[in-house]
């Protein structure tokens, strides 16, 4: 078995977990961008799997996982704040050149990449991206709105949160128990405080300025998305092709907005193989 070493650093002055498998000393790396309400845990299984082809990292956002849990008072948790706290733990790292794994909040990458050109090395994109005549979800809207929002952070409850889950990856497939568990002990007062603070700080189309210049850029990209997906809606997976036009576009029929951990399999089938190619080019 591939062996996962894991550290801390800090960065920015908020400290953060980082998980890494193969050679650790290449400048090179997958670097793998975890959604909510999820951590770096969440790509174990993908990182295993990498590491035999390259150097793999995982981190987790300020305010997830095993991260520090910033007040909002001291931390900006928008998408810019976020894609800057990427650069600077890429740089501590030594990773000079990024293969990039998103989901979801992981988007933000994108941001990153599209600031550093000779960086950006290849895109995967998993139910996120530049997403184009976008509207939020229910929860965001919900959690944007000034009373009720602070009312769902504060008083979430374990069945509530389940409840939320369930709409998000509907049937067919359904999240690992053990995902789902390991969600709810990390989904604190300050972790939900963190997710408002991000939907409040982010608009629906932040992201579409980022078409023309990615464009440009047509990095070698995989798109892949989960068909069931009520969160960001299949409909923009096929849209992504305006920021990456060369790309590879992969539905899974059966998954729902997490298709990495409701079909590991399918998507290891998927995203493995883009990955050698990029790595050996």
């Amino acid at each position: 078995m591939t062996e996962i070493a894991v550290r801390e650093i800090t960065e920015l002055g908020v400290r953060t977990r980082v998980l890494e498998a193969g050679p650790g000393d290449s400048e090179a790396a997958v670097v793998f961008l975890h959604g909510q309400p999820g951590s770096a845990e969440d790509w174990v299984s993908l990182l295993e799997r990498v590491a035999p082809l390259g150097r793999a990292i995982a981190f987790d956002w300020p305010g997830w996982g095993a991260a520090e849990r910033p007040a909002r008072r001291s931390w900006d948790f928008s998408a810019g704040a976020s894609a800057t706290f990427l650069a600077a733990v890429l740089s501590q790292l030594g990773i000079r050149r990024a293969h990039l794994v998103m989901h979801d909040l992981g988007g933000v990458g994108l941001l990153w990449g599209a600031a550093h050109p000779d960086a950006f090395a290849s895109a995967v994109v998993m139910d996120t991206g530049v997403l184009i005549d976008f509207r939020w979800h229910p929860l965001a809207r919900l959690m944007r709105a000034p009373l009720i929002g602070t009312a769902i952070a504060r008083m979430t409850t374990r069945a509530g949160f389940r409840t939320f889950l369930r709409f998000y990856n509907p049937q067919p497939r359904k999240l690992p128990q053990e995902v789902v568990e390991r969600w709810w002990a990390g989904y604190t007062l300050p972790t939900r405080e963190a997710m408002l603070a991000f939907y409040r700080a982010t608009p629906e189309k932040a992201m579409e300025r980022l078409v023309e210049p990615l464009a440009r850029l047509d990095v070698p990209a995989l798109v892949l998305w989960g068909a069931h997906d009520p969160a960001v809606p299949v409909e923009q997976a096929y849209r992504q092709r305006q920021s990456f036009p060369g790309a590879e576009v992969v539905v899974l029929e059966d998954s729902g907005h997490w298709p990495y951990l409701d079909d590991p399999e399918a998507t290891a089938a998927v995203v493995v193989p883009f990955l050698e190619r990029q790595l050996a080019a």
